[in-house]
């Protein structure tokens, strides 16, 4: 079994050493929340054949409050130790 996607893009983001303005960027877009989910699924046909995979992680991400909140936690988390 695969992680879960916040999971994924967390890792991501801490491998390329972006954790901490990760974090900062979807702390400050938290209302905007449901909007960023909709312009996922409009831009996921255009976008896939760049992104693959990705991209469905980030809008399944997008999509469920509780997994945006595991992936600021998990951000937040790695920034600060």
């Amino acid at each position: 079994m695969s992680a879960a996607p916040s999971e994924q893009i967390s890792k991501e983001l801490r491998t390329r050493g972006l954790a901490a303005p990760a974090a900062f960027l979807l702390e400050a877009h938290r209302p905007l929340r449901p909007l960023l989910g909709l312009a996922a699924t409009a831009i996921l046909p255009l976008a896939r054949p760049l992104l693959g995979a990705r991209l469905d992680a980030v809008q399944r991400t997008l999509d469920d409050e509780a997994a945006y909140d595991r992936l600021v936690d998990s951000l937040r988390a790695a920034a600060e130790g």
